[in-house]
């Protein structure tokens, strides 16, 4: 008791001698313990934004400090991250390869519906063009929806037929015995090629398509162009193309296997998928 009075005694000497109300000083007291306590999740935070290059936004980095054992309310972390100047950038970007009917278009069989319940039941497919330094690079995935994993890729100078039909042929290497997934793209003229389409058949493939125009029908595509860009086209300067097309080589080994994903229960993708045919 003696001690909490002398104590007392020598705040309200401070207070006196600064000048400031009792209540004022309370309020920078209280928040110097808060600047304190969350001083080591502000480093946490730092370090998990750095480590991912800028492409970790609150919830993500959220998930992963909660992966570290460190149990911290989404709200908070976007508050420090506010604080301490974190933001993650997301900008967007269309390729578009429709040339009218060159070939055959199939039936809209995925109508939107991008849920999975299993891996390899369907997949989504598109391509992206990337304009640096005045030159291009193509880029051709195939994303599983189930576990939004990529199922196989190729890259590119130019959207030639060579590289929807190699990026094909890697999927379907790898597809189990009896699995006969949907294959959606758009009307793009590379899909309706008589080759392109033979080889999906003889591999069990089911081919769908979008309607005409209409982005929406792919929208899962659209979201992983936009991310990718987002994370890596727009996040910094490349001094080559060659550069540039290596750094693209890494960062899609990158969210196959190390960007972890809310709606994954913060797997990455490519894990999410393994533990999936392993129950399976």
């Amino acid at each position: 008791m003696i001690w909490e009075l002398r104590h007392e005694h020598k705040i309200g000497l401070l207070i006196e001698i600064a000048g400031i109300s009792r209540s004022t000083y309370y309020y920078y007291v209280k928040h110097r313990k808060d600047e304190d306590k969350y001083r080591s999740v502000k480093e946490q935070i730092a370090a998990i934004f750095q480590e991912n290059k800028g492409r970790y936004g609150y919830r993500r980095i959220t998930l992963e400090l909660h992966n570290q054992g460190c149990s911290v309310n989404h709200k908070t972390v976007q508050r420090l991250m506010q604080e301490t100047g974190l933001v993650c950038k997301v900008r967007m970007k269309k390729y578009h390869s429709y040339k009218g009917e060159v070939g055959k278009t199939a039936p809209n069989l995925l109508d939107r519906d991008f849920e999975a319940t299993a891996p390899n039941e369907k997949w989504v497919t598109d391509v992206t063009e990337f304009s640096l330094f005045g030159q291009k690079l193509y880029l051709s995935p195939i994303l599983d929806l189930y576990s939004s994993d990529l199922v196989s890729y190729t890259i590119s100078d130019r959207p030639a037929l060579s590289m929807v039909m190699d990026m094909a042929r890697q999927a379907v290497a790898v597809l189990p015995r009896g699995a006969a997934p949907i294959l959606h793209s758009d009307q793009g003229w590379q899909y309706q090629h008589k080759h392109y389409q033979k080889l999906l058949k003889d591999h069990g493939v089911i081919q769908s398509m979008s309607r005409k125009g209409n982005c929406l029908d792919n929208a899962v595509m659209e979201n992983f162009f936009g991310l990718l860009k987002s994370e890596l086209l727009y996040l910094k300067e490349f001094d080559s193309l060659e550069q540039f097309k290596q750094e693209l080589i890494e960062y899609l080994d990158y969210y196959n296997n190390r960007r972890i994903k809310a709606k994954l229960k913060g797997l990455p993708p490519a894990l999410h998928r393994k533990q999936a045919l392993g129950a399976a």
